[in-house]
């Protein structure tokens, strides 16, 4: 595995400028007032789990796949974005490998993780206010299957890897033909400000991404060394069916744009728990947010994509996809969607997180939730320096899509805008 090191060059300053400041240290949420593991949660997963105790919802069996499509169908998760992860960092991990390796669906608040033959489907959501909430679902059939939350994964979700509160974590790292971790090859924090040639080690990829070179697809000191003398011949693949057993699963496919937004959406519902707890910590020791200035500005940084990696060729990926993420809107009157994908340059065509339409944002904080609206305000029409990258078309692209669009949006926001 000594060649897993030398493929990648890690971006310590890229990272360090979009993190929370230094503060990703690990906070006391199992105190109050967050008090974690005894609160109930109330995200889509915990909401599915009512209606099946009620009977308002039957989730069906399948012979080959368990209750994986069913629990897909109501939790609105598609299958098109379908990710294959061969690295073994999972609870189950002795069932993973690059032969089999473990599925991942998601949509903006569910994620879901099947191995075929494992006997538990993982699944987690984005709680409005807890954050990352994990359960385990047994793969047996039962008249009211349940959702178990299972505290182990909270081992590696629940730490500095997570912005030290409990969240979701996507890793870089190489494996060998089995799938076991180096972990000196691993590159940490894989969010939209990686650049593409340090992720996805451990990961298969799927779809056309040009001369531009990533870690996906290798298993195994052979196949690294192998890409050192011939880059990329395993990348811009259709399909990996020449890879493993495609069969097995409801796809034949890891999309590369799918890869994209996870990264980017994931480091962003833990920007907003991070500061929701910070909120809710700070005005109970302090009675103030006075001392979240810094942490508020890393976390619009990320929200406008300020700092994210450039593409250097076009990427193509999973037509499927690109129109079941674009689907879910909203749109302004001019057709247009902060889940408008660019694929040229960057990864969306106007740089605001969709995620500013989710209930986790929503709920954060109103002392919060005041300051973030009114920075955004200032640096949208041209106000604050700190900002001063961001085109002017696509300030006013993005105010405009969010006045016509997103919700809850202060008096101020929509009276004729005045320099301060």
């Amino acid at each position: 595995m000594r060649y897993l090191f030398l493929l990648f060059v890690a971006a310590p300053g890229v990272l360090q400028a979009e993190d929370f400041q230094g503060s990703s240290h690990k906070l006391e949420y199992e105190e109050v007032p967050i008090a974690y593991s005894t609160q109930t949660p109330s995200g889509p997963v915990a909401m599915l789990q009512a209606k099946i105790e009620s009977g308002e919802v039957k989730l069906k069996w399948d012979a080959d796949f368990g209750y994986l499509p069913a629990l897909l169908k109501a939790l609105d998760v598609p299958v098109s974005s379908q990710l294959l992860v061969f690295s073994k960092t999972s609870l189950q991990r002795s069932f993973i490998s690059p032969k089999v390796p473990r599925a991942l669906y998601f949509n903006d608040n569910v994620y879901i993780g099947y191995i075929p033959e494992a006997p538990m489907i993982e699944v987690s959501e984005v709680d409005p206010r807890l954050g990352g909430v994990f359960y385990d679902l047994e793969q047996t059939a039962a008249y009211k299957p349940r959702f178990e939350r299972n505290a182990d994964c909270m081992q590696c979700h629940g730490g500095n890897r997570s912005l030290g509160i409990p969240g979701h974590i996507i890793r870089s790292i190489g494996t060998d033909e089995r799938g076991e971790i180096d972990s000196q090859s691993e590159v940490s924090e894989i969010t939209h400000c990686t650049p593409l040639a340090d992720r996805w080690a451990g990961w298969y990829v799927t779809g056309q991404h040009g001369g531009q070179i990533h870690r996906g697809n290798l298993a195994g000191a052979e196949a690294f060394e192998h890409q050192i003398r011939e880059p990329n011949y395993l990348g811009n693949l259709s399909d990996v069916k020449n890879l493993l057993d495609t069969s097995n699963y409801l796809a034949p496919t890891s999309d590369i744009v799918a890869h994209l937004v996870l990264e980017h959406q994931s480091h962003m519902h833990n920007y907003v728990t991070r500061l929701r707890y910070e909120t809710e910590l700070m005005m109970a020791t302090y009675g103030h947010i006075r001392y979240l200035d810094r942490q508020i500005d890393a976390f619009l940084r990320y929200l406008l994509f300020t700092e994210e990696a450039p593409l250097s060729e076009p990427i193509a990926g999973n037509a499927e996809f690109m129109r079941d993420f674009t689907a879910r809107g909203p749109r302004d009157s001019k057709g247009r969607s902060l889940r408008d994908f660019d694929l040229q340059t960057r990864l969306f065509k106007y740089p605001c997180s969709f995620l500013i339409y989710t209930e986790s944002f929503d709920q954060i904080p109103a002392v919060m939730s005041e300051r973030i609206y009114q920075r955004l305000w200032d640096i949208l029409n041209g106000w604050d320096a700190r900002f001063a990258t961001l085109p002017e078309k696509s300030r006013n692209e993005v105010k405009e899509i969010l006045l016509a669009t997103k919700k809850g949006l202060p008096g101020y926001w929509h009276a004729p805008a005045s320099v301060p």
